[in-house]
């Protein structure tokens, strides 16, 4: 797409921070300097999210997901990570390119990105009988 900044940031027409490329994936970091090492892997295909990416292009995208994850805690001495993805508006997602957050964490580093909030009063049978897949 001609107005997507990631796809422009995989012709080279906008710099970025590569960590990593392949023939379907492109790994960089994420500008916004939240956190040390957030890092964004996007397919070089355009999708707006998990919900239209074709399963060859998903795979790709979590495959190199797991593969930078791994090399964060295998070689880089992060003891986990966080992984992230908003599809879609209603979720918060902000560029509609899919793309996946990697956030090396470290015990003790001052990050919470999990939001907390009161547990709901729910009927887990009524909701299981409402989404599940038959």
């Amino acid at each position: 797409m001609d107005d997507c900044i990631f796809c422009k940031i995989i012709k080279g027409e906008i710099p970025s921070y590569k960590i990593y490329e392949d023939e379907k994936t492109y790994a960089f970091l994420d500008i916004s300097c939240d956190s040390y090492g957030h890092t964004l892997v996007i397919p070089k295909k355009h999708c707006t999210n998990v919900l239209d990416c074709e399963k060859e292009y998903l795979e790709a995208v979590i495959n190199t997901v797991r593969l930078i994850s791994k090399h964060y805690v295998d070689d880089c001495g992060f003891e986990g990570v966080n992984v992230l993805n908003a599809s879609g508006e209603a979720a918060q997602q902000s560029v509609f390119h899919l793309h996946f957050h990697i956030i090396p964490r470290k015990r003790d580093d001052g990050l919470d990105t999990w939001a907390l909030k009161d547990k709901f009063e729910l009927d887990l049978g009524k909701i299981v009988s409402e989404l599940a897949i038959r």
